[in-house]
């Protein structure tokens, strides 16, 4: 399992304590970047993302929650991304989508593709034979500090029924109101990745991300 702590929750006066601790317990960062009109937050632009990358070997898995996708997938692939992940509601169209994930190829980083709740997951179909994550947004994309949407269990469970049946390798994240009480859970239900800020962030993170996988593997290194 893959825990992708949101550093949108992260303690900025302890950015260097708080990174090195995640640098020894999780294997990706989660990185949120909002325009302020895709959704009403406005959070990081490319500086701080090259702060993260001059300071860690985490994969950096950069969320776009923006109107513009195409425009950003530049930005952040030059600022230090691994992946860019961007909405199927930023188009609502495939053929968009489909351009912008062979860009996103081209410039060798991973593609993936995020759904908000409202979103049927059978939506993207067409898109997930050539996606490598496929991110479930379990709330409204915007905010941290929200409760999972129970409904996002039946399309974590399409999603990895899909998989299955056409021997795909996407990744399945989700992101949203995940806790130590509900990520056994969504793991079975087939999630590869856990997305979490809030929950990692408030208190101990090496406790919390032990948590998260259900057994005391980081405890035990």
């Amino acid at each position: 399992m893959i825990i992708s702590p949101s550093v949108l929750s992260m303690h900025y006066d302890r950015f260097n304590e708080e990174l090195s601790v995640l640098n020894e317990t999780v294997e990706w960062i989660h990185f949120d970047v909002m325009d302020g009109h895709f959704v009403p937050n406005l959070t990081f632009g490319p500086d701080i993302l090259k702060a993260f990358r001059r300071n860690t070997k985490l994969f950096m898995d950069v969320h776009l929650m923006v109107t513009d996708p195409d425009f950003y997938s530049d930005v952040f692939a030059k600022a230090g991304a691994d992946s860019l992940i961007f909405h199927y509601e930023a188009y609502n169209d495939l053929e968009k989508c489909s351009a912008l994930i062979d860009k996103i190829h081209g410039m060798y980083l991973k593609a993936g593709i995020s759904i908000k709740p409202a979103t049927p997951v059978e939506t993207i179909f067409p898109l997930l034979e050539k996606t490598d994550i496929v991110l479930v947004m379990s709330v409204e994309p915007g905010f941290g500090g929200q409760k999972f949407i129970p409904e996002s269990s039946e399309k974590i469970s399409k999603l990895k029924a899909y998989k299955t049946a056409r021997n795909l390798n996407y990744i399945i994240e989700v992101d949203g109101g995940i806790n130590d009480t509900n990520a056994h859970e969504i793991v079975s239900d087939g999630a590869d990745a856990l997305v979490a800020g809030s929950y990692v962030f408030n208190g101990d993170i090496r406790t919390n991300v032990a948590k998260l996988r259900g057994n005391k593997e980081k405890d035990s290194n």
